[in-house]
């Protein structure tokens, strides 16, 4: 098995992203565009994406570390729209997509059309969480869009597999699709339901951040892998499983949480960059497909469902935006609802990798032996629709934002939530310890019972420092100038440390004990601000 083509393609598509993060222009689009003008460079291999490892092998890591990233009690919170996105608009949309498509392209047959419009209904995960975290919108409509993104992938995939055994002739029905689909979902959930208090159970029982890391890295494989074992959705098991992980992610052990959010970090930005760049290196593969369309014709006909897709999302998010508000109980709770939310939530559905590998999942014949009908169209269309959405609604939802003027985040009133937080843990910190010290079995030295008050009155003093004035000579406040004092203490302890070793009179592995020890201290010193 040759690997170069595999670590080219990690390699080149790190190499972009990291270059990206010092350009203006988004790092997902980046990725494409790069990708799209590689595939053209002689000697690129043929990156063809086979839905056999996307799905099972890209799409479980991506969905779990965008939904233990997420918040379980916000998504509760917007269960109904979610809802409304991720189930209903998905629906919707593979209806009034693949009519449109059976209208616009002549000799496409209906049964083929909606399998396109399946296809190109979900909205991305990798897309919606990377671009919403490019542009900062609001809690609420970023909440909305990974929910959605979170849970659409499933439905989109039940009826994609409803509607190709109809054009594929094994007389499935839209109501056993229905069923089929109604099956999966409670299957996929039982399945997390099932599987998260004993892989919980079991992360927090295992005694080496080492081991916990790596069962954290096979969860999200093992609860895609049994859901779709007894014909769930692998989707929706990992999700639940990711959701409750990451709620009760407090219960474990610090230093795995330290790995863990390394860790991941790592994955999804390596699998995030491989994704987007796999989308631009398609170009090549669904253009040698596409036999007798002319370039004009084909290019028609992308452009034409392109807009059908981009003005359905339009259609469905008004109604199920406003329509449930007519209800006062519903604007009794949550209150005044701008245009501006639910223009930004239809301007932001793109489309990415998930599409794509659904489409190439296509068989390239149907039941009687005869070819799948048009599907290199449909490949190239799918294909076309992704890079439309990304490339055009990518680029403009941060200036569209902005020129909306959603109001920016309270910075003044999350910190004062912050430090009263701070307060009562610190007050409830301080009993404990008087408590503690008050048993003489747990007898300290004075100078050590001090220096556990002193570290806790530095946390409970830390967030209130940020209200106070800054430094007029260099702009800090007093918690900067501190954390940068004590970057720059430790950092005089690693170079003694480092000289001590070369001169040989301590040996590595006491240096890495010592380094490590100041790494946790300028990890506790350097926690996030904000």
């Amino acid at each position: 098995m040759d690997v170069m083509p595999l670590l080219l393609l990690v390699a080149g598509s790190a190499a972009v992203a990291a270059a990206g993060r010092r350009v203006p222009v988004p790092v997902p689009l980046l990725l494409v565009a790069v990708g799209l003008a590689v595939s053209y460079v002689p000697g690129v291999p043929d990156y063809t994406l086979d839905p056999h490892i996307v799905l099972p092998l890209l799409l479980p890591p991506l969905l779990y570390t965008a939904a233990t990233d997420s918040s379980y009690l916000d998504l509760r919170a917007q269960v109904r729209p979610v809802a409304l996105l991720s189930v209903g608009y998905v629906l919707f949309a593979t209806f009034v997509v693949g009519c449109a498509a059976y209208l616009i392209v002549p000799g496409l047959p209906l049964t083929a059309a909606l399998v396109f419009g399946a296809v190109v209904a979900p909205p991305d995960a990798v897309a919606a969480t990377a671009v919403a975290r490019r542009v900062g919108l609001p809690s609420r409509i970023t909440t909305i869009l990974q929910g959605e993104s979170l849970v659409n992938d499933a439905t989109a995939i039940t009826a994609f597999r409803v509607a190709l055994a109809a054009a594929v002739g094994e007389g499935a029905t839209w109501a056993g699709g229905i069923l089929e689909f109604v099956i999966a979902a409670i299957g996929g959930v039982g399945v997390g339901l099932v599987l998260m208090v004993p892989l919980h159970w079991l992360r927090t029982h295992l005694r080496e951040a080492l081991l916990q890391n790596t069962l954290s890295l096979l969860i999200p494989f093992v609860a895609y892998a049994v859901a779709e074992q007894v014909h769930a959705s692998g989707v929706l098991a990992v999700v639940v499983v990711a959701l409750y992980l990451g709620h009760r992610a407090w219960e474990v052990d610090f230093a795995t949480r330290l790995q863990e959010e390394a860790v991941w970090k790592m994955v999804a930005f390596v699998l995030e960059s491989a994704v987007f760049a796999l989308i631009g290196l398609q170009l090549p593969v669904v253009l040698k497909g596409l036999g007798e369309y002319e370039g004009a014709e084909a290019a028609w006909y992308a452009l034409a469902l392109f807009l059908v897709v981009a003005v359905a999302r339009f259609v469905w998010v008004y109604p199920a935006s406003y329509l449930p508000r007519l209800s006062a109980r519903v604007r009794a709770r949550e209150g005044d609802l701008p245009w501006t939310a639910p223009f930004v939530i239809g301007w932001a559905g793109m489309r990415g990798v998930v599409s794509l590998a659904i489409a190439f999942s296509i068989p390239l014949t149907v039941h009687d032996g005869d070819p799948f009908p048009e599907r290199n169209l449909i490949l190239f269309l799918t294909f076309t629709t992704v890079i439309g959405t990304l490339v055009v609604q990518g680029v403009t939802l941060p200036p569209l934002i902005r020129l909306l003027k959603f109001p920016s985040r309270d910075v003044q009133t999350e910190t004062l939530a912050e430090a009263n937080a701070q307060a009562q843990a610190s007050r409830a910190a301080e009993r404990r310890l008087d408590e503690l010290l008050a048993d003489e079995r747990n007898a300290l030295p004075g100078p050590l019972a001090e220096r556990l008050r002193t570290v806790l009155e530095r946390r409970r003093n830390a967030v209130w420092e940020r209200l106070g004035q800054v430094n007029p000579v260099t702009g800090e406040t007093v918690d900067d100038t501190y954390r940068r004092l004590s970057r720059e203490m430790i950092s005089a302890e690693r170079d003694v440390f480092v000289r001590l070793r070369d001169g040989r009179y301590i040996d590595d592995e006491m240096l890495r004990t010592l380094l490590r020890r100041l790494d946790l201290e300028e990890a506790a010193a350097y926690r996030e601000a904000t």
